[in-house]
């Protein structure tokens, strides 16, 4: 009797416009489809929601963006997991689900940065399944989803937590900076988590503080991946 694969919810945003410049947003590319693709080989089965449920929005930069990534491109081109992101859960119905879970994922793209910050839904959904001892990661403009995050006590998740994120330098790189409603790397050490990043722009960096996973941008995707699946076996290893 095979036993049945574990599950990971990723959360995608459900935010399409960037701001007021008139351009596309929404999940990136190559922040759900490394993680994705490795969870997967690995053997996980892979849940997705968002905020408003249905098709969660493609950063259309992103596809180009990752135009040269194979993995990337075989994992737009995988039927099965297009559909899936095309109708997405709503993430409130897992509410008092989280135990079925072995880890919550929330990629980037500026999406989050719009519609994960506050979201009720999530931020229940998240400091639930931390309680029930599961994974939380997040890359990129991800973790913002984990900054509001308020535990049973009150206190804060990542309040004295060795964390990652996109940086404010790459944010001003982008020329972004007055787009975003909250520059992520300023409201980590605003809340007092401890915040690291690569010694370059667009260098690969991932920190993992116990169940907490982060990635620092596009480029982290791969290990920001594998590093969940390690969070998860050493989860189940105490």
């Amino acid at each position: 009797m095979s036993t049945a694969p574990k599950k990971i919810l990723f959360i995608l945003t459900s935010h399409e416009e960037l701001g007021n410049t008139g351009k596309k947003t929404g999940w990136y590319a190559e922040e759900a489809g490394e993680p994705a693709t490795i969870l997967t080989k690995h053997g996980y089965e892979i849940v997705w929601a968002s905020p408003k449920g249905g098709k969660a929005p493609l950063d259309p930069g992103s596809v180009d963006a990752a135009k040269d990534n194979k993995t990337v491109v075989d994992f737009l081109a995988n039927k099965d997991f297009m559909h899936k992101i095309d109708t997405t859960h709503k993430v409130e119905e897992f509410i008092g689900k989280e135990s079925q879970f072995e880890a919550i994922v929330y990629p980037g793209g500026h999406g989050p940065m719009f519609d994960l910050e506050h979201n009720e839904a999530a931020l229940k959904v998240t400091a639930n399944a931390y309680e029930a001892g599961k994974v939380v990661s997040a890359v990129c403009h991800g973790p913002i989803a984990l900054t509001d995050v308020k535990l049973s006590d009150g206190s804060l998740l990542v309040k004295g937590k060795n964390v990652t994120g996109f940086s404010d330098d790459e944010e001003r790189t982008v020329q972004l900076e007055h787009v975003v409603p909250t520059l992520l790397e300023t409201k980590f050490k605003k809340i007092g988590a401890i915040y690291h990043k690569a010694d370059q722009q667009w260098g690969v960096k991932v920190v993992t503080d116990g169940r907490i996973v982060t990635g620092q941008n596009p480029a982290s995707a791969h290990d920001f991946g594998e590093a969940i699946h390690a969070a998860i076996q050493k989860n189940h290893q105490k």
